[in-house]
């Protein structure tokens, strides 16, 4: 190699290296399958010719947000009691 062509062999490998994508972690099969029934039970599916099945809450935005909140917690979401009313009264 010429001493001109050194800087350019350089250069050309770093370019290389910076424009090599990086890694990112692949989510595993086990958890995509819990986040995905966790979807599903949060934002049940509507059901043709079935009007009172399914839910019109949240969008498709509000579900992806739902899924990778899912993801970010390794397969866990923290809903709490949603189903409980909230001026409710304890049992006697």
């Amino acid at each position: 190699m010429s001493v001109c062509t050194k800087p350019k062999a350089i250069g050309f490998a770093l370019v290389l290296v910076l424009a090599a994508p990086a890694t990112a972690s692949a989510i595993t099969a086990e958890v995509a399958r819990a986040c995905d029934a966790a979807v599903a039970k949060a934002f049940p599916p509507r059901q043709i010719g079935n009007p009172a099945a399914g839910s019109t809450k949240g969008t498709a935005k509000d579900q992806r947000a739902y899924f990778s909140k899912c993801v970010a917690n390794n397969g866990k979401v923290d809903d709490g009691p949603a189903d409980a009313p909230k001026d409710s009264k304890p049992s006697k």
